[in-house]
């Protein structure tokens, strides 16, 4: 097989007119782009959906080789959204409904072959209502464009067309590789052989069948000495199948291979035969301002994040097939994904299901192959029960794929269950409530019981929002978790959502923006982020829930501040001086592997040491003191009383309190605290927080990645900024504008000129063609400048 990539230098227009299919006319009113292509770069927030759906041209002139004539010509589309037609030369070729499955066409008799041909795309992004989701409302974007990968397959016309591999029995000794494989044609006398490669490409065992005389042939091989795909282990074996005949090598494909059996039981979810509490969040895979046209190594980073920072075990491909770099990070490092068909609530008409059967078929075409995937989503998320529609939906899934389950996300009790797996939406929580439904109370099935979103539109929090409210998201992010925990019945939660998304104006904050992950559009965390990376022990958390500021709370009163950490304990100090170890409360969350830290003194023994009061006269001096926190000057009875008390023994005036309050408490003209938080692990001091006011500020800029290195497309990398005090705390309120310049083979994707959302911002740079040193400064008037050099890579052409 010949592969001819043609991701770069696209002709186009944000319109169209069939005189742009004359490959002879050309206006100089054509942009070159390259794909991933967004058809409009979106603000931030405060637009209009509207202004990304229209009707668009794309043109590449493409020399097909002479001596690929008489092969098998395939054009093959990841993703354009979300109708387009193909047009070679002037003749329409072949069309594709649905911005999110793949698209193939061949073209072997529309090309001529030793010359430039003209390869046209009339892309249509407005939401047609044929085609799911569209329809009714959604709340995400579908954004429009090219924004997929494009390439050109040469192969002979007898040729592998597909290859599904199973893995059956893979705790028995010896493994079982069944292997079903698809030919364009039947191929009599012709053989193919299967060679199963390690991660490091060595021969594990080699086998060769006969193609026999259907174009479908099964196969099952037995192996041993086979690794399992484990989620901190995954290993993966690459299956090379040849086409041969007399020898000779006709065509050869290749298929990923991951040992494994995913089962889902009324008791819980199940890898190799070990039951795992599943753990993971909803994704969308969009971007601010390029929206879904992202390449591989952005796809891949934010599968890093769920996995390495994030530390869950599991996402939701929400709420449609996403793309394969990010499927192919997550079999690579071992995080489990449920993906789902497109759709949002609404069910069309006969046409529009006919389509979502399609979309059925091409997804799980697409993706059967990847170890990580143990859930295919088969029903619209959130719509109503439709039985013979989901009876097909499900039938086409199983037909498809005998060896994964289904599921079909609802957000209603009693629901007829058509899939394997109820799979529900549970927004109970309210912050005083229960964390979670009974299963009991949501389905009469005693099938598997799996919470597919949680949280989310009922508490939305934006990283600048009060530090209360941001407390408040995280707690119940946690609640959830450990009500999850705690049952036997239920599989695993995914939180909605891992970051916040551009939406249409029937929902989110007014701005386009639903505010409901657990970060910002850019990745940055909000609170709630710790929730879930203080549940993994590869590196140590220790994020406290306030600044310690007491400005920042309803009458001054800091109340609780909630740590949540990995450590055993947490140590705090004031001014140097040992104030209490804090342990984890076990108490509220009893079955989180690491529960959060309250800390709810800031005085200690500091009473006893420095103003003679001693024993349990500390301790009510030290209440009275926290309550005149609280309630100001209308201190509780009691209270009242207990400090006239203390006030007579101790022979205290009014402004002997004052000075107490203002020493121990507010700190009011008082110096400047020092509030050190030292987190231990197996007695060790691993991770150390201090919280004081503003000396300095300075300005962190952090890139994902020095290199960047351009082969199929053009490739991109992050830059994170952030707003620091002098101990590296973020400023939860800066909002400094930075002016952006850049020089060698780097662009920045978006505007040149941005402010700090909550102290913090990110932006994606992407390469421009040729190898070199990229330059990027940022200049602010607070922070001054900062520079970064990056090396960019251009791979030749193979």
């Amino acid at each position: 097989m010949q592969k001819i990539n043609l991701n770069y230098h696209w002709q186009y227009k944000r319109d169209f007119n069939e005189k742009y299919l004359d490959k002879a006319y050309n206006d100089g009113g054509f942009q070159l782009v390259d794909i991933p292509h967004a058809n409009l770069l979106l603000d931030y927030n405060n637009f209009d959906e509207k202004e990304y759906q229209f009707v668009s041209c794309y043109r590449k002139a493409v020399e097909v080789p002479g001596q690929v004539s008489g092969k098998s010509l395939i054009l093959k589309f990841e993703g354009i959204s979300s109708y387009a037609q193909l047009y070679i030369n002037g003749r329409f070729v072949s069309e594709h409904s649905g911005g999110y499955t793949p698209f193939e066409t061949d073209i072997s008799d529309k090309v001529v072959f030793g010359q430039e041909n003209l390869f046209a795309v009339v892309c249509d992004s407005t939401e047609r209502e044929e085609i799911p989701p569209f329809g009714k409302v959604m709340d995400y974007l579908a954004y429009g464009g090219i924004y997929r990968e494009v390439w050109l397959e040469a192969r002979d016309k007898k040729h592998i067309r597909d290859i599904f591999v199973k893995t059956p029995e893979v705790l028995s000794a010896a493994k079982t590789l069944d292997i079903d494989i698809e030919l364009s044609q039947p191929c009599r006398g012709m053989t193919l052989e299967l060679r199963l490669l390690d991660h490091k490409s060595r021969l594990v065992s080699k086998f060769i069948h006969a193609a026999g005389d259907s174009a479908k042939t099964c196969i099952r091989h037995r192996l041993s000495d086979i690794l399992l795909w484990e989620l901190e282990n995954p290993v993966l074996y690459t299956l090379e199948v040849l086409l041969k005949e007399g020898g000779e090598v006709v065509d050869s494909s290749l298929a990923k291979v991951g040992f494994r059996h995913a089962e889902f039981k009324a008791d819980g979810f199940y890898l190799n035969g070990k039951k795992i509490k599943l753990v993971g969040l909803n994704r969308h895979q969009s971007y601010p301002y390029a929206g879904y046209a992202m390449p591989e190594s952005a796809q891949k980073k934010d599968a890093d994040l769920l996995k390495f920072e994030l530390g869950v075990n599991m996402v939701r491909t929400s709420h449609y097939p996403q793309s394969r770099h990010f499927l192919d990070r997550c079999d690579e490092i071992g995080l489990l994904v449920f993906e789902e068909i497109p759709g949002w609530q609404h069910i069309g008409n006969e046409k529009w299901k006919e389509l979502s059967y399609g979309n059925v078929r091409s997804m799980i075409l697409r993706d059967r192959n990847h170890p990580s995937i143990v859930l295919w989503g088969v029903r619209i998320n959130e719509s109503a029960d439709c039985n013979e529609f989901y009876m097909n939906t499900n039938r086409i899934a199983h037909e498809l794929d005998n060896t994964r389950q289904t599921g079909g996300v609802r957000n209603f009790k009693d629901s007829l269950l058509l899939e394997d797996v109820y799979t529900y939406n549970d927004f109970l929580h309210n912050g005083s409530n229960a964390a979670l439904e009974l299963p009991s109370r949501v389905t009469k099935s005693n099938a598997p019981y799996l919470v597919t979103e949680h949280n989310g539109h009922m508490f939305p929090t934006k990283r600048f929002d009060n530090e209360a409210r941001r407390l408040e998201h995280a707690l119940r992010h946690m609640r959830v978790l450990d009500a999850m925990l705690g049952s036997d019945r239920i599989s695993g939660a995914i939180g909605w959502c891992m970051f916040d998304y551009n939406t249409h104006k029937d929902f989110g904050s007014g701005d386009r923006i639903c505010y409901h992950g657990v970060s910002d559009m850019f990745r940055i965390p909000k609170l709630a982020w710790a929730v879930y990376s203080s549940q993994q022990d590869r590196t140590p958390v220790l994020e406290l829930s306030s600044s310690m500021d007491i400005g920042e709370h309803s009458g001054g009163n800091m109340g609780t501040v909630y740590a949540f950490t990995n450590c055993d304990c947490i140590k705090l100090y004031k001014d140097n001086e040992f104030i209490k170890t804090f342990y984890p409360d076990r108490r509220q969350f009893p079955n989180l592997k690491h529960p959060p830290v309250k800390i709810d003194d800031f005085i200690g023994d500091l009473l006893a040491k420095y103003e003679n009061i001693p024993g349990k006269d500390s301790l009510r001096m030290k209440n009275v003191l926290q309550a005149a926190s609280k309630y100001g000057m209308n201190l509780p009875l009691g209270s009242k009383l207990a400090m006239a008390r203390l006030m007579l023994k101790y022979k205290l005036s009014m402004d002997d309190g004052i000075r107490l309050f203002g020493t121990y408490v507010s700190n009011w003209g008082g110096k400047r605290i020092n509030f050190r938080f030292e987190g231990y692990k197996d007695g060790k001091l691993v991770k150390s927080v201090v919280k004081s006011t503003l000396e300095s500020a300075r300005l962190e800029v952090l890139p994902d990645t020095f290199v960047l290195k351009e082969a199929d497309t053009y490739d991109a990398a992050r830059i994170v900024l952030k707003a620091l005090d002098q101990n590296g705390n973020l400023l939860n309120y800066a909002s400094d504008a930075v002016n952006i310049k850049t020089e060698g083979p780097v662009e920045v994707i978006g505007p040149k000129t941005i402010a700090l959302i909550g102290g913090a911002r990110a932006l994606w740079i992407r390469t421009m063609g040729r190898s070199g040193k990229g330059v990027v400064r940022f200049i602010s008037e607070k922070f001054g400048t900062h520079e970064l050099v990056f090396e960019v890579i251009k791979k030749k052409p193979d």
